[in-house]
């Protein structure tokens, strides 16, 4: 049971951490935000980028929270799955 855990968090750590990138890397370009693709991203990557965006500062015009997003789930991912490992 705690090996199915460990792949789904890495599963799903891993997709959140791809959709921010790829959010990110869209940013860049001139894209429909009414698009389905970025419709998608914005949904599952919002709920995390958002309280995110109240506590980081911009810096300049950049926007570091992806950066702060993708790093913080890492160090989660790690955790849980230090936590899980440790249960079996």
């Amino acid at each position: 049971m705690a090996s199915f855990l460990i792949v789904f968090v890495n599963l799903l750590f891993n997709i959140l951490t791809f959709a921010i990138l790829i959010r990110a890397l869209i940013s860049w370009f001139p894209i429909a935000p009414d698009s389905p693709l970025i419709r998608l991203l914005d949904d599952v990557t919002e709920p995390i980028l958002a309280p995110l965006r109240r506590i980081v500062p911009r810096l300049g015009m950049f926007d570091i929270t992806p950066i702060v997003a993708m790093f913080a789930l890492q160090i989660i991912q790690q955790i849980l799955i230090s936590g899980l490992t440790s249960a079996l």
